[in-house]
């Protein structure tokens, strides 16, 4: 069941379980002409070649001259959607922001109208190829919000359609409640009466007895949800099982990585204008930090400050935010090389913030996202001899094999 060795393999990165912050995010162990061995599905033994166990007829993976790292994580997106925003990309690029565009009624408010009008099966034939490609280039495991549908029964189509891609596989898929993504339309200038339909029992019931999220998020910014709705939203969902996100401090300042702390959040998103009393807080918090560079490239505005966040050492995460508003960009590993060239990591550390930390920020850093005996065998083999080639070259640099759970996928 699920054996395997990966024998030889031209570089090994065994990035070690999370969360990793400084200075052990850098101290990733780099292994020339190693090899590694899968029993069950779960990494049995790793290490130089020369010491290797001599083989036992199981299936051989051969990395000559590769690099082998873990399965990529991308720990924030929202790839269940319908239709496009080509003409807001155009706005962006003439200088319209997001608050402009969603306050004359466009932005998410035209996502939610298409997703509304499409059903559980477009929804999934969307999202079908699109979880494809990124398995492609080596994610096995992908978060998916819900946040399209604002209405009780919308957004739990929306995780059914995240339920349903995650009994499909091959990739883990992690469902999270982002009901509290914006106002919509029908209930502008009642907020909170929009948070007590979202949260009412007979929903966060529905979510628990189908086990539809894991999570619930909110967008926690001016002209969306202040501080108080966010916590109050987030201590209902949390009282139903739903273990609290937050989409912080992207567009100003205002309080909610400090309330993210307070209510016991895995993860805070985005920190754009996350201020030193925040960092202190999430550290104390242990809360773990998620960078979007994508999203601060599609939208020209400026990228959180990681280098900050990694001295003061919080266990910084990359995510590729995926969506059609504000980040329409699907690979990881181009979010990967926007970690070293806008934010100014190390390709190691770019490596460990969506392997090691992006499985802490999914509560699934026990058996995520990292080369470690009794971890999930989730590995990818880069056709590049180290993880700064792959890095560099991140459009020429093929993906020879994804194995998840030591099955090749």
């Amino acid at each position: 069941m699920n054996h395997l060795r990966i024998d030889p393999i031209g570089r090994l990165m065994a990035v070690p379980p999370g969360p990793l912050a400084a200075p052990r995010l850098r101290e990733i162990e780099a292994i020339d002409d190693a090899a590694l061995i899968v029993r069950d599905g779960r990494i049995a033994w790793f290490g130089p070649a020369r010491d290797a166990p001599p083989p036992d007829g199981a299936p051989t993976v051969d990395a000559r001259g590769a690099c082998v790292i873990p399965g990529l994580i991308d720990c924030h997106t929202h790839a269940v959607f319908a239709g496009g925003r080509a003409a807001e990309f155009v706005q962006k690029i003439e200088g319209r922001g997001y608050l402009e565009i969603l306050q004359s009624g466009g932005g998410i408010h035209s996502t939610v109208a298409a997703v509304r009008a499409a059903d559980e099966a477009e929804l999934l034939r969307l999202a079908r190829p699109r979880l494809a490609r990124m398995l492609r280039e080596g994610v096995t495991t992908i978060e998916i919000k819900s946040g399209y549908g604002l209405s009780a029964a919308e957004e739990l189509k929306m995780l059914r359609v995240v339920r349903r891609l995650a009994d499909e596989g091959p990739q883990e898929v992690v469902g999270t409640y982002l009901a509290a993504h914006t106002i919509p339309k029908e209930f502008a200038g009642r907020a909170d009466a929009y948070l007590d339909a979202v949260t009412a029992a007979p929903v966060l019931n529905e979510i628990r007895r189908e086990r539809l999220a894991e999570f619930a998020d909110v967008f926690c910014e001016a002209g969306a949800f202040s501080v108080e709705q966010s916590e109050r939203f987030l201590t209902a969902c949390r009282g139903a099982g739903l273990r609290p996100k937050v989409h912080a401090d992207q567009l100003s300042s205002m309080g909610a990585s400090e309330m993210a702390a307070r209510v016991g959040a895995v993860s805070v998103d985005h920190l754009e204008f996350v201020d030193d009393a925040a960092a202190a807080a999430l550290r104390a918090a242990q809360v773990i930090p998620v960078l979007l560079p994508g999203c601060s490239l599609f939208m020209h505005t400026p990228p959180a400050d990681a280098r900050r966040l990694v001295a003061a050492r919080l266990p910084v995460a990359l995510a590729t935010d995926f969506n059609p508003g504000s980040c329409y960009i699907p690979s990881l590993r181009f979010v990967m090389a926007l970690g070293c060239m806008m934010l100014r990591l190390t390709p190691a550390e770019a490596l460990a913030a969506c392997t090691a930390n992006a499985a802490a920020a999914l509560g699934r850093q026990d058996r995520l996202g990292a080369i470690a005996v009794g971890h999930a065998a989730d590995l990818v083999v880069l056709d590049a001899p180290s993880i700064e080639q792959a890095v560099y070259d991140h459009w020429g640099t093929g993906v020879r094999a994804v194995i998840k759970s030591g099955q090749v996928v």
